[in-house]
């Protein structure tokens, strides 16, 4: 959530921030006539608590004079009923002001260029260079059905449409490479943990799913339980409503779980295959930091990422969101894209976000640092979607007769050769 004090402070420079973002102008709007109202009540409620205290004192000085007394005892019990009827109005500005606030994103890092859509994306770099094969690829969807690794229908058959079943050598490298992706972030300092996949309103509104993005969310039917849509949510609100210490930090955490989404919106695309999926494996990282290190430990995110994909020879690139395609949490946003030759493009499989203390606010976690209290910076990326790294792999490591060759990172981690 958006410091309300420098909104107070820079109404001004706030707007023209979350302008890069195409907010509609109107609720700017809005935000703005409330934040006028609420700081006028605030500033009238201080003048009067001011009053109040001061001409409290006044009695002793009165004591000789009834009249006096009694005409300062009215003007104080007026006053007194005036500072309750201005605490309230300013009490319901306030949470009219919060409530609005809840659903307005995070402001923009510098770093992050001005785009409309993922085609004002920026480039930063490639690492390894695409096979050329003497061949024309298949889709992973061609080469799953061929091979027998996962089936589509079925899963169609048992939930609905983007669901999939992984069968034999699929489910199996599946396994492998979480295992693998999670042995490697650990290596790289990042403790494993294993969080509930079940989570309450509260802890989906502290990371930012809620409220605005409930519609992609799947609830429990009444219950205040909601299958998270990545383990982000779980692993930053463990430390929700707390303060660190500055010894604590940072706090280094990997998940692998299973994340459901509605999908809500992307109706007709990529409906072939496994790479938008109601239900998907999703290997995380989360950070905790000081605000100096958050940016130094995007960087050390990425590299975590990026060397899953080098040691699995999957080419891939890194991007830096535009303002106009950067999630709703975070301050600025590299994606690592990683190469499908099958369609012949770059295709998201991680996603490196910097939420500075957006997030923090919304969950209250703190450290004391000086015997004061001050906001963290939290930080999550996927490392990797189990089920995209699954699609590069068959994709990028096909033979001509539709095997897959299998990278040696990996085969520590199979049971048998495939």
């Amino acid at each position: 959530m958006i410091d309300k004090k420098l909104l107070l402070s820079d109404f001004e420079g706030v707007r023209s921030n979350l302008a890069k973002r195409f907010l509609d102008p109107t609720i700017l709007d809005n935000l703005k006539g409330l934040l006028r109202a609420y700081k006028t009540k605030k500033q009238e409620l201080e003048q009067a608590q001011k009053f109040q205290n001061k001409n409290s004192k006044l009695f002793f000085s009165y004591k000789d004079d009834p009249a006096k007394t009694q005409e300062l005892k009215n003007a104080l019990e007026a006053n007194k009923a005036k500072i309750a009827d201005l605490a309230a109005h300013t009490h319901t500005l306030e949470e009219e002001l919060d409530t609005l606030l809840h659903t307005i994103p995070n402001l923009l890092d510098p770093i992050t260029p001005f785009g409309k859509d993922e085609n004002d994306n920026v480039e930063i770099k490639r690492v390894l260079t695409p096979k050329t094969f003497d061949f024309t690829p298949k889709e992973h969807h061609e080469l799953a059905q061929e091979n027998g690794w996962i089936e589509f229908e079925r899963g169609v058959k048992i939930a609905q449409s983007r669901f999939s079943v992984l069968r034999s050598e699929g489910a199996l490298l599946s396994r492998a490479l979480l295992n693998f992706m999670l042995d490697y972030n650990h290596a790289a300092g990042f403790e494993i943990v294993s969080p509930p996949v079940l989570v309450n309103s509260k802890t989906l509104f502290g990371t930012g799913q809620l409220p605005k993005f409930q519609e992609d969310l799947f609830k429990v039917h009444e219950e205040d339980l909601y299958l998270i849509p990545t383990s982000e949510v779980s692993l930053t609100n463990l430390y929700a409503d707390e303060i660190l210490s500055t010894e604590e930090l940072p706090i280094l955490m990997t998940a692998c779980t299973p994340c459901f989404r509605k999908e809500a919106g992307s109706a007709g695309k990529d409906t072939r295959g496994i790479v938008r999926q109601h239900q998907f494996d999703k290997v995380e990282l989360v950070a905790i930091t000081h605000p100096k290190e958050s940016e130094a430990m995007q960087a050390k995110m990425l590299e975590t990422a990026s060397g899953i994909l080098t040691a699995l020879e999957l080419p891939h690139r890194f991007v830096q969101l535009c303002s106009g395609d950067i999630g709703f949490s975070a301050s600025n946003t590299v994606d690592i894209e990683v190469w499908l030759p099958g369609q012949n493009c770059y295709r998201e499989i991680s996603s490196v976000s910097n939420t500075r203390d957006f997030q923090a606010r919304r969950a209250k976690i703190r450290y004391k640092e000086n015997k004061k209290n001050a906001l963290v910076h939290t930080l999550n990326g996927s490392s990797l979607a189990v089920g995209r790294t699954l699609v590069a792999l068959m994709e990028n490591h096909q033979e001509k007769d539709g095997s897959v060759h299998i990278p040696e990172a990996l085969l520590p981690y199979l049971p048998r050769k495939l």
